[in-house]
């Protein structure tokens, strides 16, 4: 059984409670994606074995739910302990302290926007909450920013499968493309942001 042979057999014996349980996952455990778990559900959907608004509040619910234990677990620990366990476990969930530094430096040098636009990413979607704890963000404003770009992020593929899941080769062209979108737009932000803080420097 392939993954997505496992993914669609979790959905069907768990329905709702599968999809948030799938994309809980998927946010503490990279290899397993959203762009295969919520397209799924939105496929069943149009075939009338789930309901669409359904599908996506359960994705949301399953993504905010890790998001927030990602953000705990950077809050509460310190740096050294986590770059720790990272060294020691993290192969294991396909992720490496490097990778957590980065998404670190990402967040400190463009700021709690980058919450909102890193829903969307996949490696950045299973990081970043990590830096939102350590920098000490306010919970509230995390959940706002991550909730925004999970809504946004969940109704498009959920859309995505529920109008083009039978054409595959479509479904993932569309994903593609949206893929380089989102990289331009966030792009377009941090040298937005880098023009701003260069502007600031040469008026003081």
């Amino acid at each position: 059984m392939n993954l997505t042979e496992w993914i669609i057999a979790i959905m069907e014996q768990l329905g709702y409670v599968g999809i948030a349980l799938l994309m809980f996952l998927d946010n503490v455990f990279p290899p397993i994606p959203s762009e295969i778990i919520i397209p799924s559900a939105g496929y069943s959907a149009s075939q009338g074995q789930l309901i669409l608004t359904g599908v996506i509040i359960a994705g949301c619910i399953g993504s905010l739910l890790a998001a927030a234990l990602l953000y705990w677990v950077g809050y509460q620990f310190k740096q050294d302990s986590i770059f720790r366990w990272v060294d020691r476990y993290g192969k294991y969930l396909f992720i490496k302290s490097s990778d957590v530094k980065k998404s670190l430096d990402w967040f400190e040098q463009y700021g709690h926007r980058i919450v909102f636009f890193g829903r969307m990413i996949p490696a950045l979607r299973s990081l970043i909450s990590i830096p939102a704890g350590m920098s000490r963000m306010p919970f509230w404003k995390f959940m706002f920013y991550s909730g925004l770009g999970t809504i946004i992020w969940t109704t498009f593929l959920a859309t995505v499968g529920y109008y083009f899941g039978e054409n595959q080769a479509l479904m993932h062209q569309i994903f593609s493309k949206v893929g380089y979108v989102i990289i331009t737009i966030v792009a377009v932000l941090i040298s937005w942001i880098l023009y701003r803080k260069h502007l600031r420097k040469t008026r003081s």
